[in-house]
């Protein structure tokens, strides 16, 4: 077999079969790609946001929040600039790889990697919460429900993509009536002073209950603002997977950068009205700091058990919408990997029939399985909320990675490949991208002050290395030149 080297790796000349074992279908178009991002994302706003206020308090939580919204407007803007005029299905690794060359685009390509397998993971881990407060399961049973899920999601996808997609899109719609069905009816029971403010602080700096509110704004100070922000980042976190849709979209330069910023405009509102209305209403913003189901709590106090359940089962459709929105993104990463020789190449075959990358899916879901069994057995089976807050630490953790790096490429981009041509331009330019990369070192960093949750990120960070260790030494040899690699290497 023919080889190329070039930038220390080594290119494999392959024959047009290669790809076309490797094809994709073009079928979404901007609603489809809105809802897709709105999807990906609404499990956060069902579960895991909540553990910021134990950290924040409501004021530390809403500032955490703004200030994360902010971060995800910048970066939506700016990735909607290089999605446009690099519409390929690799996302941030095409990015970064025209613009930082292999080693930035697997580097970039691996911390989304990351960050892709953990988080439906995560929204599968909160949906089995849901799915056995319904059901009366018992806790030691979780692990079956996560079974089940992912069983389920690759039994959908041996059915097509765009099946699957269009799943996608009906469950995340219902989704979000469902949110907006909780802030109607949760609004003759809003108190904000008495149960938003009900979170204090002891002589020893432990949280305490107040029990009639009117307390702080800010308990912990800045200190807990900095804290909550990896929580604030749970609610927006994934939106980015948009462009990995990019060799499905109808027109992606047109359509990809107004589905990302319409996604997050939609995100932002969602997030605020589910933090005012959970914190605003009985049991209040302490409760909510440690539940395991905070919207299901919330059904809970304005109906009662009984009709909470009813309700809760319709809430799950959020968590599943970002479960399987996010397990296929997960595909499509490693689906781009592999396709371009990162990765094992057969990951990257497509079915004869749907075009649907079977192999990348199952690879993502047997990774996500796994992580979630070693946390549960290391100790989330004695300890719920600790299981959720080291996850979605570790999802941060790579998450704000992944988004300095894409950053990065963006600036590189302006500067180095003025030329290429930019159906959309980022309004906020590069002051949005270094707002950006201020914003995630900022939340790495508050990440190791938090001793409950650094060892989240170290485990993150060793994922990480042990990854960067087998490009290194193994995979930088075996590149393919995939459309992503192709333009990559011409521009330069």
């Amino acid at each position: 077999m023919a080889e190329g080297q070039t930038s220390g790796v080594t290119y494999q000349k392959v024959g047009k079969e290669y790809f076309e074992q490797r094809q994709l279908q073009r079928h979404a178009g901007l609603f489809a790609l809105w809802m897709m991002g709105v999807g990906a994302v609404v499990a956060g706003e069902y579960s895991g946001w909540n553990i910021g206020l134990a950290q924040g308090g409501f004021g530390g939580m809403l500032l955490a929040t703004l200030i994360i919204g902010f971060m995800y407007i910048c970066l939506c803007c700016s990735i909607g600039e290089m999605s446009a005029a690099l519409p390929h299905t690799g996302g941030a690794y095409s990015f970064a790889r025209t613009a930082m060359g292999p080693w930035g685009g697997f580097t970039t390509g691996l911390a989304e990697n990351i960050e892709f397998v953990l988080a439906p993971a995560a929204n599968m881990f909160f949906m089995s919460l849901y799915l056995a407060a319904i059901f009366g399961t018992p806790p030691s049973a979780l692990p079956l429900w996560w079974i089940g899920g992912y069983a389920i999601m690759l039994l959908l996808s041996l059915r097509g993509l765009e099946l699957s997609m269009r799943v996608v899109i009906y469950v995340t719609v219902a989704a979000i009536a469902v949110l907006l069905f909780f802030f109607v009816v949760a609004i003759p029971h809003v108190d904000f002073a008495r149960y938003a403010l009900n979170i204090g602080i002891d002589a020893s700096g432990a949280a305490v209950k107040l029990e009639g509110g009117n307390g702080m704004w800010f308990p912990f100070g800045l200190t807990g603002v900095m804290l909550a922000l990896p929580f604030g980042v749970y609610m927006f976190l994934a939106v980015e997977q948009l462009p990995l849709t990019a060799e499905e979209s109808k027109n992606p330069t047109r359509d990809m950068p107004r589905a990302l910023v319409l996604s997050i405009l939609t995100l932002i509102a969602l997030a605020l009205g589910v933090l005012f209305f959970s914190a605003s209403i009985p049991q209040g913003a302490h409760a909510m700091g440690s539940s395991g189901e905070p919207l299901l709590d919330g059904f809970r106090t304005i109906f009662g058990d009984s009709w909470a359940k009813l309700l809760a089962s319709v809430a799950v459709l959020g968590l599943a919408a970002s479960f399987f929105a996010g397990s296929f993104a997960s595909g499509r990463n490693i689906y781009s990997l592999s396709r371009a020789g990162y990765l094992p190449t057969r990951l990257s075959v497509t079915a004869e029939r749907t075009k649907t990358p079977n192999m990348a899916l199952a690879t993502g879901a047997a990774m996500a399985l796994f992580m979630l069994l070693v946390v549960w057995y290391l100790g989330g089976s004695g300890n719920i909320a600790f299981m959720g807050g080291f996850l979605v630490s570790m999802i941060v953790f790579a998450g704000m990675v992944s988004y300095i790096l894409q950053s990065i490429a963006f600036l590189r981009l302006r500067s180095r490949f003025a030329g290429i041509t930019r159906p959309f331009v980022s309004p906020l330019g590069k002051v949005g991208a270094y707002a950006t990369i201020l914003i995630c070192i900022v939340t790495l960093a508050y990440q190791f002050f938090d001793p409950l949750y650094r060892w989240a990120a170290i485990a993150a960070a060793a994922w990480y290395l042990i990854g960067l260790a087998y490009f290194a030494f193994y995979r930088r040899h075996r590149l393919v030149l995939s459309p992503e690699e192709q333009f990559a290497v011409e521009a330069r």
